[in-house]
């Protein structure tokens, strides 16, 4: 009785379980390609380099008002 429900309910049930768990995986490992976790540290990376560009060009438009201040005051 409880053979019969596995083989015609839980069955297709559990390898419908199993191939969406083995898209997920495949999509954050990758499988030869970039996955989610590769891409997302890239993207991670970029905005870091970003970040540390934008204060460099903060730093140096502060420092030309300053100096152009500087010489009309001064």
């Amino acid at each position: 009785m409880c053979g019969d429900r596995y083989e015609t309910t839980y069955k297709v049930e559990f390898k419908a379980i199993h191939e969406k768990l083995n898209h997920i995986d495949e999509a954050l490992r990758g499988n030869g390609k970039p996955g989610v976790n590769i891409r997302l540290d890239r993207l991670e990376r970029v905005a870091a380099v970003q970040a540390r560009m934008i204060w460099v060009v903060l730093t140096a438009v502060v420092g030309l008002v300053v100096q152009l201040v500087w010489k009309t005051f001064c």
